[in-house]
């Protein structure tokens, strides 16, 4: 393969797909492959333990190595994944629910939007919203 037919391989849709298998293998790695050097990944839905944001493709591959290493839960299935047209070519915008599974075998569905900037072939920033209160109810935790 070619760079540019690398690049191609890679648009914003085929980032998303990627994006999602990493979260179906729990691999960090797999997941910061995905991203620019530089990139920015945020959560604008502040959460207890959660930063606001990841800087760099080295911060993404720590921050998730170390967020999925400590999970009691495992990404069993992604569904209703909803792809947005959006104006720039380079952004896809997709709702999606993470069905995820404790080591006790209990599922709970875990709503999301990510919003993804893409060139070249690289994610350069993520809008990451996820549900808190769904996971901190799967969780367990009490009031969520």
């Amino acid at each position: 393969m070619t760079g540019s037919q690398a690049v191609a391989s890679r648009t914003p849709r085929a980032v998303l797909d990627r994006y999602h298998r990493a979260m179906l293998d729990k691999s960090a790695d797999d997941l910061a492959d995905l991203y620019a050097v530089d990139a920015v990944h945020e959560f604008p839905f502040a959460a207890p333990g959660f930063p606001a944001h990841y800087a760099g493709r080295e911060a993404v591959r720590g921050g998730y190595r170390a967020a999925w290493g400590a999970s009691p839960f495992e990404v069993v299935e992604i569904r209703d994944v909803v792809v947005h047209v959006s104006d720039d070519p380079g952004t896809v915008i997709a709702g999606h629910v993470v069905v995820v599974r404790s080591a006790g075998g209990d599922r709970a569905a875990v709503p999301g939007l990510l919003i993804i900037d893409v060139s070249d072939g690289l994610i350069t920033r993520v809008r990451d919203y996820m549900d808190a209160l769904a996971v901190a109810r799967a969780a367990g935790v009490a009031g969520a």
